[in-house]
């Protein structure tokens, strides 16, 4: 991939509770540049009110399977240890790019030190989190949506990721959602003008 479609892939991860999702919906909305966010596949099947193309690529395990087989992916592994896989296929990225729009890849800390890796440029790589364990550990209490050991094994995840902040470009700490898109924003318009005056 090159240096030019590069500086126009976006990479956003963060723990579980950090808030990235709400970020990355409020950029997409807010922000001015031609922003579009990378669909997944999976092999899991759609939950109601989700359609196939918009919340996912939803495949067969066999489609999966041949999809990986031909290099498709630029990262993809099981989820959960549920048996469902998930990952960014390379089209998604490729055509967007290619059709001139800022592709945000919105994926766990795992999956994008893997697209790094494929790359031959880093992209714009954003880390968010809520500024510490403690604040985080309180955001995933207030959901009360998980149990004690869900809670425990998201924390535990969580501090495993935070060692990888060093391998991306920016750092967000998302205390106040519109300023965290407000930065972002701010960032990829940075990016803009210098890759803009670059070329002149």
């Amino acid at each position: 991939m090159s240096d030019s479609t590069s500086t126009r892939l976006i990479i956003i991860s963060g723990p579980s509770g950090a808030g990235k999702s709400t970020v990355t919906r409020r950029l997409l909305a807010e922000c001015d540049l031609p922003l579009r966010l990378s669909v997944s596949a999976t092999t899991r099947k759609a939950r109601p009110g989700e359609r196939d193309g918009r919340e996912y690529h939803f495949l067969s395990q066999e489609r999966f399977d041949e999809l990986r087989r031909q290099d498709a992916f630029l990262e993809c592994k099981e989820v959960f240890g549920r048996g469902h896989w998930y990952g960014t296929l390379r089209s998604e990225v490729v055509d967007g790019l290619a059709e001139g729009t800022w592709i945000i890849l919105e994926i766990d800390v795992e999956g994008a030190v893997e697209v790094m890796e494929h790359l031959d440029r880093n992209p714009i790589s954003l880390f968010i989190h809520p500024g510490g364990m403690e604040e985080l550990e309180r955001r995933l209490r207030d959901r009360g949506t998980e149990s004690e050991d869900a809670i425990q094994s998201r924390l535990e995840t969580a501090a495993k990721e935070m060692r990888f902040l060093h391998r991306y470009q920016y750092e967000i700490i998302n205390g106040s959602v519109d300023a965290a898109v407000a930065q972002v924003c701010q960032i990829l318009r940075d990016h803009q003008e210098k890759h803009t005056c670059s070329k002149n």
